[in-house]
């Protein structure tokens, strides 16, 4: 019986330190309070992946009480919107920085099949989904991927969306599977992102614009991740 134990310890071990993925999970209302921080300019892929990437502006928008930072686009006539919550933030910025750092040093590797999509590491996210005004708004959980990747060999910042599964309680027809999304970055448009994501602009930002009925008390962004 303590053998059985003891394996069971080194498997649950072991798988939850197998995907490279801290448990970070969070949930958000998209209703809840919000204001809108900026507007930047992110590169994704064309339809079926030919031709050049597509520029498309993201909207960039903060969610004072639960602390999260919501980036909205569109791809393939759906509308995402895809939250990051304070562990994540950081852990963009100091991706973007192993990526700066290796820029700098030219040795991005060029070469390598995969193009390095999650160099940096992965974090959890959460996203709300949607296509149209009337149809299921989709919700769930899941892994954000940080690295780099090749394109008309230029080396843009990536972070990839992996599909997210939501399932309805109530419904088998509502579920949904969102399919797995790559955001390519120049340095400056990611440096752009990262300053929004900067915890001291958050706090600044949400004092000078409190929302009606938001307590100043509650918005404490802070730097011990």
């Amino acid at each position: 019986m303590k053998v059985l134990y003891f394996f069971l310890i080194i498997l649950i071990f072991t798988t939850c330190t197998s995907t490279g993925v801290e448990k970070n999970e969070f949930t958000v209302d998209i209703k809840s309070n919000n204001l809108q921080i900026g507007e930047i300019q992110a590169h994704f892929d064309t339809f079926l992946g030919i031709g050049q990437l597509n520029n498309q502006d993201m909207t960039v928008t903060y969610y004072p009480r639960e602390d999260v930072v919501c980036l909205q686009y569109r791809s393939e006539y759906i509308t995402y919107n895809q939250f990051w919550n304070r562990r994540g933030r950081h852990i963009f910025i100091s991706a973007l920085e192993k990526y700066n750092e290796e820029y700098n040093a030219r040795t991005l590797n060029i070469r390598s099949g995969r193009n390095e999509r999650r160099a940096y590491g992965t974090t959890q996210g959460y996203l709300v989904w949607q296509q149209y005004s009337f149809s299921v708004q989709a919700r769930a959980g899941m892994n954000v991927e940080l690295g780099y990747a090749f394109k008309e060999r230029y080396p843009y910042f990536a972070i990839t969306q992996r599909e997210a599964q939501y399932i309805d309680k109530l419904s088998r027809d509502s579920n949904r599977t969102s399919g797995n999304i790559t955001i390519y970055f120049t340095r400056t448009q990611a440096a752009e992102l990262a300053a929004l994501f900067d915890p001291q602009y958050l706090a600044q930002f949400s004092i000078q614009n409190t929302l009606p009925g938001l307590n100043q008390e509650r918005i404490i962004i802070r730097d011990d991740y």
